[in-house]
């Protein structure tokens, strides 16, 4: 028989695993668009510059877990009647919402904290990043086209926050090509809450109705295109091909045409883009693909 002392130790244990759970650190890999102004520059091999970054990417980590918790504790109640999110730490009843809340204040404040080691500016980017993301958790998600353009803007922010720490300048086809990519993919994740609805008459975003599949999938294509022309102006840009010292990016378009495509074909033909991030995590063409592009990009730039 377990001892009281080894019971406790058990649960401890288990809570602090469904707390990491809770935290999503797979969407960890959302905040990798802080060294983006780096790699684009050429400078990811400047040591300092990397730690910098890296830094940056802890704090918005850690932070950015705060508005999950958030978010979670205030859909316990529709999540509980999704499928997969019944089964999340707050949804299924193994995180109190006591417990929730104590993480949601510790993230947050060691979050700020560790920003502001590295600058005022990124930390201010990262106080209106939770601001936005309270009001959002709170009402606006619950409004179409609205809900995407903010989960849009906090990749613009990353954006900022790897620029102003790391001293880079920041591209505007960067900024522009990201807000394209992230509407793109907020497209594609609130067609699987659409099909879910149609298939089980079952509404766990009152935002869906606010959308349909007309209307998406018209919308996707239109961000799929203008990604793609995008990035093609950006490889082709005179002020680019100066400040890189290369003629030869528009060649690491090919990959960035099959990314595109190959997403649509999992949103569109296969019916499952419901976690973009899972998605390139665990879909071994997207994987290829994007492999492809950044030893591609590394080559052209940096040997």
């Amino acid at each position: 028989m377990f001892t009281f002392a080894e019971k406790k130790g058990s649960l401890m244990i288990m809570k602090i695993k469904q707390a990491f759970i809770s935290m999503r650190t797979h969407q960890y890999l959302k905040n990798s668009f802080i060294f983006l102004p780096l790699f684009f520059s050429g400078g990811i091999d400047d040591t300092q510059s990397l730690i910098k970054a890296l830094i940056a990417f802890i704090s918005f980590s850690v932070s950015a877990s705060a508005v999950y918790i958030l978010n979670d504790y205030l859909d316990i109640e529709s999540d509980r009647q999704h499928p997969k999110k019944k089964h999340r730490p707050l949804a299924s009843g193994l995180i109190s919402k006591k417990e929730a809340f104590f993480l949601i204040a510790f993230l947050s404040i060691l979050g700020l904290t560790i920003m502001a080691t590295q600058s005022i500016q990124a930390l201010i980017i990262l106080l209106a990043y939770l601001l936005m993301n309270i009001c959002y958790c709170f009402y606006l998600k619950h409004i179409a086209i609205i809900d995407i353009t903010i989960i849009s803007i906090g990749f613009v922010l990353r954006l900022f926050i790897g620029a102003i720490v790391t001293e880079t300048i920041l591209s505007k086809w960067i900024v522009i090509m990201t807000f394209l990519l992230a509407l793109f993919l907020a497209l594609a994740k609130r067609r699987d809450d659409v099909l879910h609805f149609m298939n089980t008459g079952k509404k766990m975003r009152k935002v869906i109705d606010g959308y349909n599949l007309q209307l998406i999938d018209g919308a996707m294509m239109i961000m799929a295109s203008v990604v793609i022309v995008a990035y093609l102006l950006y490889t082709t840009s005179s002020e680019v091909i100066q400040r890189v010292n290369s003629e030869y990016l528009y060649l690491t378009s090919f990959f960035v045409i099959l990314g595109v495509l190959r997403y649509m074909q999992i949103s569109l033909v296969e019916n499952n883009s419901g976690s973009p991030t899972k998605v390139l995590l665990e879909d071994k063409f997207m994987i290829s693909t994007v492999f492809l592009w950044v030893i591609s990009f590394v080559f052209i730039l940096y040997i």
